[in-house]
């Protein structure tokens, strides 16, 4: 057998010496990760908590995952090695299916305590084995506190099954953990998991699938977290020794995973318990058993992967908080696609008010028939001032046409208030459905208004006439007139009101206005003058204008909620990735000052030797 490379060979902080029993006289026995570090990570993990990624965006599902990861690790891994550094070290064997694991396992601690065999999955829930002595770390539940305890086999991968190996030596526990390739999605699920709460990783391979992509990406995650890896080549014919371990150790090398300690099993029987030679475990063996025996260098591994884990929650958690912001980022998108789409309306409602538009059709006819004929205009050139008493006469004589006028003016407000919603709805839907996280909101009925749309644009314009009416009424200086004309006059000075507010330019007739009729504008302009006075004309037109507009702007408003309040129910805080920042932040200066980084240990015991037997 052959092996290469040394994982540490640095001396520990004062923190692990003090838990481990290799801390020097007069050295503080507390040590720097006693204080600060447990408390950020606690904190980290709240601020991880309350993360939320609710809009449907391609680095939603990414950021749930990692924070999924993130607490995970910090619950089975983290937080538990950093309040008992001293515990035992926990090597967890990963691999693929079918590279022998278990049986490795079985052969290790000299007992069958993991089944082994040719139905794939054969692990379908991990098995931790350790010394008697150390099961009551593994049974308290501190480390993985997700999965439940058993001394029995199981067939739920949500259960640790515990097994105890006197073979096994003191300080040092194996978990055989589940296929990284496994069929079965909580299996695959489950390996990721246990690996992450690994001190050390014995990733186990084959001569036939060394190469495969699946191990290599979780040994550069392994990579990245800065834990400690020895690799078992496995099942190696004995005349590809040389080539096949040079090439592994070549392709660890390029992968910036050189230092790992590369083990070669050859191919080989087993005996009649299912264990391999123990020729053939013996390096391996021996190598562990002086881990096991060394404080020092099992502290070396600990503070190692520790510290690792520790600097690769920074940038994993500034990705949670970028995801973060960007949720915000896109409701605030979706916000303004929907303001757009409804001030364009409101903006069309107010240019139609202006451009005379309003004047066409139904209510030039109906107002034209309303003050009268050529004889009507004849008179209010000749003597203005008996507007009053002849504006009496028409509505008293002639009520039918006042209700038409004020019908036609109730249907062209309300056919134009319908088509801007609808031009709206159809905008913003159009607008969301582009975008992913809008499109994940969306449901048919929004693409149309609301379906009482209609009925509250009728009520609307209803509503603004009846004001327009009580504002002549407040407004009417001479109240002689109000009261000597009575409700005729009022409905008729209303309905001028009504028809000054579609003329922007206050009776000064423009080419289009005089188009739609500027005989008519200029007859409500010399109504309202004769009662009210030149000044006030212009005051009267604009406030009603501005009460048809704001009221036009609350119904509006209300359409554009059927797409804002979705938004707002997912709608994350303005700062919602400032407290993960400054979460990470915490941990990352309390790492610093914690001695992980910096201080040393004596190094891991020397990698035997021994030749590749053939089997």
């Amino acid at each position: 057998m052959t092996t290469h490379g040394d994982p540490v060979s640095r001396s520990g902080s004062p923190a692990v010496a003090a838990r481990t029993g290799t801390e020097d006289a007069g050295e503080d026995p507390s040590g720097p990760t006693a204080d600060g570090l447990p408390a950020a990570l606690t904190d980290l993990r709240a601020a991880i908590g309350a993360a939320r990624f609710p809009l449907t965006l391609p680095s939603a599902e990414s950021a749930r995952q990692i924070g999924a990861s993130l607490t995970a690790q910090l619950d089975d891994y983290l937080l538990p090695r950093l309040a008992r550094l001293d515990a035992p070290l926990l090597v967890v064997v990963g691999g693929s299916t079918g590279a022998g694991k278990s049986t490795l396992v079985n052969s290790l601690v000299q007992a069958r305590v993991s089944a082994a065999g040719v139905l794939r999955p054969t692990t379908r829930s991990p098995v931790l084995v350790c010394n008697p002595t150390d099961s009551g770390w593994f049974r308290q539940g501190e480390l993985l506190p997700g999965l439940t305890r058993t001394n029995e086999p199981s067939e739920d991968p949500g259960t640790l099954h515990l097994v105890t190996a006197p073979a096994l030596p003191a300080g040092l526990a194996f978990l055989d953990a589940p296929d990284i390739d496994s069929v079965v999605d909580a299996n695959r699920a489950l390996a990721g998991q246990l690996l992450a709460a690994a001190d050390l990783w014995l990733f186990v391979t084959t001569a036939a699938r060394y190469a495969d992509a699946v191990p290599w990406e979780l040994l550069h995650t392994a990579r990245a977290r800065g834990v400690v890896i020895a690799m078992v080549l496995d099942r190696v014919p004995t005349e590809a020794t040389d080539e096949v371990a040079a090439h592994l150790a070549e392709m660890l090398a390029d992968r910036g995973l050189g230092a790992a300690p590369l083990f070669v099993l050859p191919e080989t029987w087993v005996d009649g318990q299912g264990l391999l030679p123990d020729q053939v475990t013996a390096p391996l063996s021996t190598w562990f058993a002086r881990l096991a025996a060394d404080a020092g260098a099992r502290a070396a591994v600990v503070r190692q992967t520790l510290d690792g884990a520790l600097a690769a929650l920074h940038p994993a958690v500034a990705g949670l908080a970028d995801a973060a912001d960007e949720q915000f980022a896109a409701a605030d998108a979706l916000d303004e696609r929907v303001l757009a789409a409804y001030r364009g309306a409101e903006r069309t409602v107010e240019q139609g008010l202006k451009d005379g538009r309003l004047l066409r059709g139904e209510v030039l006819a109906r107002w034209q028939e309303f003050v009268g004929t050529g004889e009507f205009f004849r008179t209010l050139e000749a003597r203005i001032g008996r507007l009053r008493d002849r504006l009496v006469a028409t509505v008293t004589g002639r009520p039918a046409p006042a209700t038409e006028l004020r019908n036609a003016i109730e249907s062209q407000l309300v056919t134009l208030l319908r088509g801007v919603a609808s031009e709206a709805a159809e905008n913003t839907y159009t607008g969301w459905r582009a975008h992913p996280a809008g499109a994940a909101l969306l449901d048919p009925a929004l693409a149309h208004p609301a379906e009482d749309l209609p009925a509250r644009a009728e009520r609307l314009v209803r509503d603004w006439q009846r004001g327009v009416l009580e504002l002549v009424r407040a407004e009417g200086g001479d109240k002689r007139f109000v009261a000597r004309t009575a409700a005729y006059a009022v409905n008729a000075t209303g309905l001028a009101v009504m028809i000054a507010v579609f003329a922007s330019t206050a009776f000064i007739p423009t080419g289009l206005e005089v188009a739609t009729g500027a005989g008519t504008t200029v007859a409500a302009q010399a109504v309202l003058q004769a009662i009210f006075g030149d000044q006030a004309v212009r005051t009267l037109a604009d406030r009603a204008r501005g009460d048809l507009l704001a009221r036009v702007r609350e119904l509006l408003d209300a359409e554009a909620d059927r797409f804002l309040s979705r938004t707002a129910a997912a709608r994350p805080a303005a700062d919602a990735g400032d407290p993960l920042r400054a979460a990470g932040d915490r941990v990352e200066d309390a790492r610093h000052h914690s001695g992980l980084a910096t201080a040393g240990v004596s190094g891991l015991p020397a990698a035997p030797t021994l030749e590749a037997e053939t089997r």
